[in-house]
């Protein structure tokens, strides 16, 4: 992923999909390292069952987590590398 600034209001709420085009949910929020301000995962809001089919770690209120290390391109949507993933 590039290294160009971007602001959690530009991310929150776009539609998470695969490069295959496999739809995961929207982003609910960003968790990120303090100290660094490196952000370390995404939490899902509605996520799909394709989704729900997958062994993902969640947080304490059940929101889904996907590593940000996973996000490949961000646009309309935030591409995701399945392999990152699964």
């Amino acid at each position: 992923m590039d290294e160009e600034k971007r602001y959690s209001k530009q991310i929150v709420g776009k539609k998470v999909v695969s490069k295959s085009g496999k739809v995961f949910g929207e982003v609910n929020n960003l968790v990120f390292d303090i100290k660094t301000g490196e952000i370390l995962q995404v939490s899902l809001k509605n996520p799909t069952g394709y989704c729900e089919g997958l062994d993902l770690e969640r947080t304490k209120q059940g929101e889904v987590l996907l590593p940000y290390t996973a996000v490949v391109a961000m646009g309309d949507f935030i591409v995701v590398a399945e392999e990152e993933i699964i």
